[in-house]
């Protein structure tokens, strides 16, 4: 019984790459973003996708409906594939927050990190994964959609590879894209696709 799950950060927003929005409501996709959503729809084209969830979140339930309309689905909200809870962090620019020592301890020893009033790197992870278990349980055999966000996606990577949290800022997750996971009773996950925005998605899953 193998369970597909297609992981699909968000599209891009009018602050992409500029702040940490972290939970902060009303960030909404921009115009390419929009775009970004009805490409991840496309792609999905051919797939029998059993199942769409999402980060309660504006830009990823944005981002998730193209794909729900076009299997007929509803988005259900999934609390476990939120973004990191960064704490006082939450809306600083970016540019800003490098400047900072504690920055370092962000890109190489995330592990160690916890957001100023905000969630340890550890605690997201557990979070996502345990939430993506959850849903595997949910849709034993099915192709399960989640949008969700870069770092929640990327530690989600990580632990099915078995790469050490202290690495997972070395894996690269854009706006838009898909990663797909496979899980089967019994046995580890298996990773196979990581960040991919091109090509169509029907052959991870042949009719």
């Amino acid at each position: 019984m193998v369970t597909l799950v297609l992981l699909v950060r968000h599209g891009e927003t009018p602050t992409t790459g500029q702040v940490l929005p972290g939970r902060a409501p009303n960030l909404h996709l921009s115009e390419r973003g929009r775009a970004q959503a009805e490409r991840v729809a496309e792609r999905l084209e051919g797939l029998p996708v059993t199942a769409v969830y999402s980060s309660p979140l504006e830009r990823a339930q944005e981002t998730a409906g193209p794909t729900a309309t076009a299997n007929g689905l509803q988005i259900q909200p999934a609390d476990g594939l939120l973004e990191c809870d960064f704490g006082d962090w939450t809306g600083a620019e970016i540019s800003r927050l490098a400047a900072l020592p504690e920055w370092r301890s962000v890109q190489s020893s995330p592990s160690t990190f916890r957001f100023p009033n905000g969630e340890s790197f550890p605690e997201m992870q557990d979070r996502m994964v345990g939430a993506l278990e959850e849903l595997v349980a949910a849709h034993p055999g099915g192709v399960v959609v989640c949008f969700s966000h870069a770092d929640t996606i990327k530690a989600a990577v990580a632990h099915a590879v078995g790469t050490p949290l202290d690495l997972f800022q070395r894996i690269m997750i854009s706006p838009g894209s898909v990663s797909a996971v496979s899980f089967v009773d019994g046995r580890a996950a298996s990773v196979l696709m990581v960040n991919s925005y091109s090509e169509p998605l029907s052959g991870l899953r042949p009719q």
